[in-house]
């Protein structure tokens, strides 16, 4: 279980190095459902898998189409890939700062804060996931709202970036 638990972790920082190099709305989104799903794997292994689910199936099923809109009204006719020149710069930068801070931080490292969530299985009523989603709905209505109303503004802000002054893709129309 360890190694699984590095395998997601090593794949969540790589994605999010892949996000940060930002070469193309394209590889972008690659980069996103690899952070995605390797930080629901994190999820799972500490005692959250219904969590986990609702995490990923609301990202791919929401965000990703936004995503996906966006990048098709900004379709650019030579995109950068990886290999830029540019881009392998910025990527082998944020790689040294990952290093740096890890290497930084590593003898406050606390092997507490890493223990699944029903460690004491033996002690809990119930799941901490299935009870978290009650308690999100009975109590947390209100963020639920806030949260729709937010996604709602980010839609329209990225929508708005991305028309630019000629309306990027649909300027034919």
């Amino acid at each position: 279980m360890c190694f699984a638990m590095t395998i997601f972790l090593m794949g969540l920082i790589v994605g999010l190095i892949a996000v940060a190099s930002n070469p193309s709305p394209y590889f972008g989104a690659l980069g996103l459902v690899l952070v995605a799903g390797m930080g629901c794997g994190v999820l799972v292994h500490f005692g959250s898998p219904f969590l986990a689910m609702v995490l990923f199936l609301i990202y791919l099923g929401g965000m990703l189409v936004v995503f996906a809109y966006s990048a098709a009204l900004a379709a650019e006719p030579y995109p950068e890939t990886w290999v830029d020149h540019m881009v392998m710069w910025y990527m082998a930068l944020y790689t040294v700062a990952v290093l740096l801070g890890s290497s930084m931080l590593r003898k406050q490292w606390v092997r507490s804060f890493f223990e699944p969530v029903d460690g004491w299985g033996a002690f809990y009523v119930f799941r901490a996931d299935s009870g978290g989603v009650a308690v999100m709905y009975s109590e947390g209505g209100w963020m639920l709202v806030i949260g729709a109303g937010v996604l709602l503004l980010t839609l329209l802000v990225v929508l708005e970036l991305t028309r630019g002054l000629n309306r990027g893709a649909l300027r034919a129309v």
